[in-house]
């Protein structure tokens, strides 16, 4: 029996600026029956911004219920008693700024008109002297209002061919993300499922992890995407999910 939803956030709450039709009254359904947790590789923004973004949606979210790889790559930074150098928005940026310790890492996020070649050739050269390599995520794409827009991946590929040096993934799909969200649900893994647009990071990153998966085709969804793999379920949108939660 399931007990927990993990939620992404950017393609099946909202794409763009707008929520997703139906969205939030499935959430306020789903609210009544099972733990929620959002899960997002979001690093544009930090998680206070994201939550005001989604309140001003009409989305009722709490922030002990938010869990982004850019909240996590900060507890990785903690726990190493480090700094990096952020390859980010100036917002994401400034979200590392409390930061003690010595620059130990280089750290790559959605940096969106960031990503330039004098912010990357710094990184490199960070990476050439010993720093380790950190990224919020490889996701190739993402669903914006005006289309789809470049994320992160492609750029921390490109370090990594330039350095030869593989990046640790802080959000989706590692296992020790979805770890720390089932966690503060007090909840196992097979006890929840995850939802998401995403086939590598939401679908086969939670597949990985032995977690229940759910596809929706809204966001960045496409039908070739299924040649990489099966979820479990694959739902029209998150309108559809307190539905197939009764029959899970």
């Amino acid at each position: 029996m399931k007990k927990g939803i993990l939620l992404d956030i950017g393609g099946v709450l909202y794409e763009g600026e707008s929520p997703i039709k139906g969205a939030k009254e499935a959430l306020c359904s789903l609210r009544k029956h099972y733990t929620i947790r959002f899960v997002s590789n979001t690093s544009r923004v930090s998680p206070k911004n994201l939550l005001k973004k989604l309140r001003n949606m009409g989305f009722e979210i709490y922030e002990e219920e938010l869990f982004t790889a850019l909240s996590a790559a900060k507890l990785f930074l903690k726990s190493q008693n480090a700094k990096a150098y952020v390859i980010a928005t100036d917002e994401a940026k400034n979200y590392f700024d409390d930061l003690d310790g010595t620059m130990q890492y280089v750290l790559v996020c959605d940096a969106y008109k960031n990503f330039t070649y004098d912010a990357l050739n710094e990184g490199f050269r960070y990476l050439e002297s010993g720093a380790g390599f950190i990224a919020t995520n490889m996701n190739r794409y993402f669903k914006d209002e005006d289309g789809l827009s470049l994320d992160a991946g492609g750029f921390v590929q490109c370090l990594e061919y330039a350095s030869d040096k593989k990046a640790k993934i802080l959000g989706k799909p590692n296992c020790e993300f979805f770890a720390l969200a089932l966690e503060s649900m007090g909840l196992k893994k097979d006890e929840v499922i995850m939802v998401g647009d995403d086939i590598e990071s939401d679908i086969l990153g939670a597949k990985a992890c032995w977690i229940t998966t759910v596809m929706v085709q809204t966001g960045k969804y496409k039908e070739k995407d299924l040649l990489k793999g099966r979820p479990d379920f694959l739902i029209e949108s998150i309108a559809d999910l307190p539905k197939l939660m009764e029959e899970i």
